[in-house]
């Protein structure tokens, strides 16, 4: 059984945590912290919760951390870069759900974050907590970065036409949208229910913070250059995301089977039949990445289209599978959930 703490469990990321790990037979919840609600209980402000977690949540420098097994930070970015260290000297394993640890370049980070990084000296140590490329090194991992939400799909989108070198890497177009549950449980006026309501639009345009992560991600499964022209946009929905990419094809290759080839070991990533289009429903609280590629006209133009659920696939749900990994435990103890319809 293992021991569990989870640092900033408030947000929509931490009550996706809570809800998965209650699932869990082999995860024993020990702690939660944090700042504002130190003292009430979990139930209280997570309903969905009740008869299932019985904590209440603690202040942030609850010694009991120390003694997880792992301690999962769902904090905005740059706190846990400040508040992990501590945990990895005393021999906690630490997975992070913040952007602190996913970038290698401590500077190319601060560029897109805007703050001084607080631990750039253990940057080197983190694991990009993509199982589906970085499986055997999570395995040892004592500090996981899990990618973002925006990340997951894109990535996993691309991955066999970047690795498989089949496609002009430096002109990739990543057309991505998100529910707004990926902005946050707070209160601003973007999300507000009058504001995202029955409205549809682009952000980010001149640059997108996901944009270094993704272009890291690829460079890491290839000799060629990438380049990527990355445009995320927010959707009526409370979750989920989806991803249209777009490259040109330079060799000739059998998209259906290049892409059921790659995934066919992989418990979440589902490559549908030819000629289907995946559904952001088709996900919604799932921890699976639903795959179609087309090749529209017969031309070279390859379009492929890529769902998953912003909370889950995209940070809790991924999140808890890292963990599996890291503790030899079965990869899908916890998330094989069907997912909800309607």
């Amino acid at each position: 059984m293992l021991n569990i703490g989870i640092v900033g469990g408030t947000g929509y990321t931490g009550v996706e945590l809570l809800r998965l790990l209650a699932l869990h037979a082999d995860a024993k919840l020990k702690v939660i912290t944090s700042r504002k609600e130190a003292g009430s209980s979990v139930a209280d402000m997570f309903p969905n919760l009740r008869g299932k977690i019985d904590l209440r949540f603690s202040e942030v420098n609850d010694p009991a951390l120390a003694k997880c097994d792992v301690v999962f930070f769902a904090t905005p970015n740059g706190v846990a870069m400040q508040e992990a260290p501590r945990l990895l000297k005393a021999g906690v394993r630490v997975i992070d759900l913040s952007a602190d640890y996913r970038l290698k370049d401590s500077k190319t980070w601060e560029k897109w974050y805007g703050m001084t990084h607080a631990s750039p000296e253990i940057i080197a140590q983190a694991v990009y907590g993509l199982p589906e490329v970085n499986r055997e090194k999570i395995n040892d991992a004592q500090l996981v970065a899990n990618p973002g939400c925006y990340p997951t799909a894109v990535q996993l989108g691309f991955l066999p036409l970047i690795e498989n070198q089949v496609v002009d890497a430096e002109h990739l177009i990543a057309d991505a949208k998100s529910g707004v549950s990926g902005g946050g449980r707070k209160a601003e006026v973007g999300f507000l229910f009058s504001e995202a309501a029955d409205n549809f639009k682009a952000y980010g345009v001149a640059g997108h913070r996901h944009l270094p992560e993704i272009t890291q991600g690829l460079n890491g499964v290839t000799t060629q250059s990438i380049g990527l022209t990355f445009v995320p946009h927010l959707t009526p929905l409370i979750r989920g995301i989806h991803a249209t990419l777009y490259a040109r094809l330079t060799k000739e290759v059998d998209l259906q089977r290049l892409y059921e080839k790659r995934y066919a070991d992989e418990l979440f990533v589902d490559v549908m039949p030819p000629g289907s289009h995946p559904e952001t429903r088709s996900v919604r609280g799932a921890n699976v990445c639903r795959i179609s590629v087309f090749r529209p006209q017969a031309g070279d133009t390859v379009v492929v289209l890529c769902v998953i659920d912003n909370l889950v696939k995209g940070a809790a749900g991924q999140a808890i599978q890292n963990m599996n990994i890291m503790f030899g435990i079965n990869e899908s103890a916890g998330i094989n959930i069907v997912p909800l319809l309607p």
